[in-house]
């Protein structure tokens, strides 16, 4: 549903909120792609009289959680404009949870740096959300390059989102394959 004005008006938003972490991560998003690996199948943008206040992507898919095959709702794409950062815009995660439920997925699934802990702790205040260390996750490269293989692997935080299963279900494992680009 988006035009090339929405994306071009994304592709800002995500290399203004995404830049100050580094150049490399503001890349992606040169010219008007808004989104960084796997293209989102759905979008939660907040609008403000500035333009994009806050996004967040979702995708479903198949990963494999250590020998499992799971199916999940990932989780990506997450910014929050600068100057609106510690607004309690991390609330916005509770808007994506009713649309995990009505999709009828066993987990919503994301990843995040380190760094990232502290904030995304915050979410479970809100959302039923796990945060687990000492996963490794593999991602295929969003473009095939000669000077590079064709996956990674990080070591990330992994947040799980109880929706149609408990998290007693979620499968035991230091190793996920995401089967695809990260979103």
């Amino acid at each position: 549903e988006l035009q090339l004005d929405d994306h071009v008006e994304l592709a800002s938003f995500f290399r203004k909120t995404y830049g100050p972490t580094g150049a490399f991560n503001a890349k992606p998003f040169e010219g008007s792609r808004s989104w960084a690996g796997a293209r989102p199948e759905l979008r939660a943008i907040a609008y403000d009289s500035n333009g994009v206040a806050a996004h967040m992507g979702l995708l479903r898919r198949f990963i494999k959680v250590g020998e499992v095959d799971l199916l999940v709702a990932e989780l990506g794409l997450y910014g929050v404009r600068p100057d609106l950062e510690g607004l309690g815009i991390s609330h916005s995660l509770r808007v994506m949870y009713p649309v995990l439920q009505q999709l009828r997925v066993p987990f919503g699934f994301g990843a995040v740096r380190h760094a990232l802990q502290k904030h995304v702790e915050r979410f479970g205040r809100h959302v039923p959300a796990n945060v687990l260390s000492g996963i490794r996750v593999r991602s295929t490269l969003p473009d095939a390059r000669l000077d590079l293989p064709p996956t990674r692997i990080e070591d990330v935080l992994v947040v799980v989102f109880p929706v149609e299963l408990a998290m007693s279900d979620w499968p035991t494992a230091t190793f996920i394959d995401r089967n695809g680009p990260e979103l």
